[in-house]
């Protein structure tokens, strides 16, 4: 006897939910536009004092005034997970108290010119769950 696998479902979740996930996360994908291509960086993300703060191996002068930051927990074999993205004006941290802070408890990817430090001022957040319809 075969067993035909469930279906795959991608349920909406509310924005307080999302940002729930993305908040009980570290790192994800900040996402965004540099003389007409898309750029991709790995990130480090802390959610402090009601503000997505994103450590990400990116020149600090190539930020863009908006930027997404896209974070997800996906287990393959089960199809199941969530994932969520976060839009808005970014704001690079250029207080030297404040980025010492951050440099402690936000593990890079690289230092020196590559290091940069971004605040996303998020205007808007969608979240997914993903798993299986019930048969």
């Amino acid at each position: 006897m075969s067993t035909v696998p469930a279906a795959l479902r991608m349920v909406e979740v509310s924005g307080a939910e999302a940002l729930w996930l993305l908040e009980g996360s570290s790192h994800g994908r900040l996402v965004y536009v540099q003389r007409d291509q898309t750029v991709i960086r790995p990130a480090r993300h802390v959610w402090e004092h009601g503000r997505l703060v994103v450590r990400t191996p990116a020149p600090a002068a190539a930020m863009p005034s908006t930027a997404t930051y896209h974070v997800d927990e996906i287990r393959a074999v089960p199809g199941t997970g969530w994932t969520v993205t976060a839009s808005g004006p970014t704001e690079v941290i250029t207080d030297p108290d404040e980025a010492a802070h951050h440099r402690r408890t936000l593990t890079g990817w690289t230092h020196g010119p590559h290091d940069t430090l971004v605040r996303l001022h998020l205007k808007t957040v969608a979240g997914f769950r993903l798993g299986r319809a019930e048969a």
